[in-house]
């Protein structure tokens, strides 16, 4: 009985490690390429590549700021434009407000743009403040990854 049991796991692991090894061994077919579509009559594509952000302090454009109250929050949205020759990366803005002794009262949340902000650029900043009774006048702060932000104000971009 023994010796029929040992033989069969020897047939079965022989087996095994054919089957195995014809499964290494089978070819891999390529799949042909499919063919392109004729980009004859399109401009040509600049190739993307990637361009190092500016680093120091940069120079960014801004609206005035226009602030409403919605509900029980103090919306303010300013437009800013990129005026270096570089993108911005990490471009943050924070608004504190302050009563009339100067004392801090809140803040907004911190606004932060996801994507480095290309050279001429124009966005959009909105900032969200709760309302509190005490609000006077609000304070912006301008950052960025890599240095800081030197805020000029134009009419409009």
């Amino acid at each position: 009985m023994k010796g029929h049991r040992t033989t069969l796991l020897a047939v079965a692991g022989a087996a095994l490690l054919v089957v195995g090894a014809a499964a290494q061994q089978a070819p891999v077919t390529q799949k042909p390429a499919a063919p392109r579509p004729s980009d004859e009559g399109a401009a040509p594509k600049a190739p993307s590549r990637l361009v190092a952000p500016f680093r120091g302090q940069a120079e960014l454009w801004h609206t005035k700021p226009v602030s409403k109250r919605v509900g029980n929050m103090v919306v303010t949205t300013i437009r800013v434009q990129n005026a270096t020759n570089a993108p911005i990366a990490g471009l943050k803005v924070d608004e504190f407000w302050y009563d009339a002794k100067g004392e801090p009262v809140t803040g907004a949340k911190t606004f932060r743009y996801p994507r480095p902000l290309q050279p001429q650029e124009i966005i959009d900043v909105v900032l969200e403040v709760p309302s509190h009774p005490q609000m006077s006048r609000n304070q912006y702060k301008f950052e960025h990854a890599n240095g800081t932000i030197k805020p000029v104000a134009k009419p409009k971009l």
